[in-house]
């Protein structure tokens, strides 16, 4: 198996090496679909870890080991983790994570401020808690933010402090576990998938986001789509980016520009 601290040898591979170990939480969703794809045309060893019903949903790619967790319950992450072991993980992207309808914060339920802050703040620790003991040294962690991290927008208070809070974990994470990994985030604006209407395995909840109202902020003048993010994402993951650490790629056609 090529590991993360062979592949370093190759300063200039921008994604994983071949046979790199890759473990994607949220692997079924717009994002996570168009990843693992990505990685497995690469030649990386790829687990797709996500909501049963989304995996029942999804046809991955022939090789690929689909893991059916639940990020917010540690029990079946650790599982599933301990059934990719023998051999350590290369990489993790934890990708996933939901919002709610928009609504003012005064006007959220404190169960579903409370509900969107575990299914992307606290699966986010829980994933990457689960994961660390099964990383091989020199790995890479690409956890994923948002724009409204830095940039809240009216009616998506809970989601922008999760996300925040995310960015928070990447700098933590990364200062704990250096030199052994590194660990980076990359923060999407909005994403032309379906978690726009509320994601995938759970009750859909439309976001109700003004499409045209939004893009006339973007400079770049359209919707991101999942290869947007994806790029990103190769190569916080592999060598190219081997200097790199607690740091924030912003991903939004110059929405923000930091």
């Amino acid at each position: 198996m090529t590991t993360a601290s062979q592949a370093a040898t190759d300063p200039f591979q921008l994604g994983p090496a071949q046979n790199a170990r890759i473990a994607v939480i949220g692997a079924a969703g717009g994002i996570g679909r168009a990843l693992v794809a990505a990685l497995h045309a690469g030649g990386a060893r790829v687990a797709a870890l996500d909501l049963p019903a989304s995996l029942e949903a999804w046809e991955a790619p022939e090789g690929v080991t689909c893991l059916p967790v639940d990020a917010t319950d540690p029990a079946t992450l650790e599982a599933a983790f301990a059934r990719l072991s023998p051999g350590l993980i290369d990489g993790l992207v934890c990708l996933a994570g939901f919002t709610a309808p928009r609504a003012a914060l005064a006007d959220t339920a404190p169960e579903i401020f409370d509900e969107v802050l575990r299914g992307n703040l606290t699966s986010t620790y829980l994933s990457v808690r689960a994961a660390l003991p099964h990383m091989a040294d020199g790995g890479s962690v690409v956890l994923v933010s948002s724009g409204l991290a830095q940039k809240p927008a009216p009616g998506y208070g809970p989601y922008a402090a999760a996300k925040a809070g995310v960015l928070a974990l990447t700098r933590l994470l990364a200062t704990e576990t250096a030199p052994r990994l590194r660990v980076n985030a990359v923060a999407p604006g909005a994403v032309d998938t379906a978690f726009l209407r509320g994601g995938t395995g759970r009750p859909v909840r439309d976001t109700n986001i003004d499409r045209a109202a939004y893009l006339a902020t973007v400079p770049l003048g359209r919707m991101a789509m999942p290869g947007d993010v994806v790029g990103p994402m190769l190569f916080l993951l592999g060598p190219a980016s081997g200097y790199m650490t607690g740091q924030i790629l912003h991903v939004n056609g110059g929405l923000l520009m930091p």
